[in-house]
């Protein structure tokens, strides 16, 4: 599968999200969620290196990890939102939060 391929359903799964967001938030957040991603990268990780699980291994292994810090990244959302602060403190803090839950991370799967 070609990379103009990818990149066209890697935005469908997004726009779809926010077109689901649109009419149930709740909804669009568990879709956003859903290892879909994580399924297709994987078969494309698969596809382009078929029987080497070095690549999965490793993409696993990082996604695992990864949970942590956008865990952190949607509790820091969460606690801004219902405190009613302006969408670009949200943002900010969440993302500070995230980052150094990535630095952790990166630190975790060496």
């Amino acid at each position: 599968m070609g990379f103009v391929w990818r990149l066209l359903l890697a935005n469908a799964l997004i726009v779809t999200s926010v077109q689901l967001g649109r009419r149930s938030p709740s909804l669009a957040g568990l879709t956003a969620t859903m290892p879909l991603t994580t399924l297709v990268v994987m078969i494309w990780l698969h596809a382009d290196q078929p029987g080497s699980y070095a690549p999965m291994v490793g993409y696993t292994k990082g996604v695992l990890w990864g949970m942590l810090p956008s865990v952190a990244f949607f509790l820091a959302a969460l606690w801004c939102f219902q405190r009613r602060m302006p969408f670009p403190v949200v943002l900010a803090a969440s993302s500070a939060l995230w980052l150094a839950g990535a630095t952790v991370h990166r630190w975790l799967v060496r």
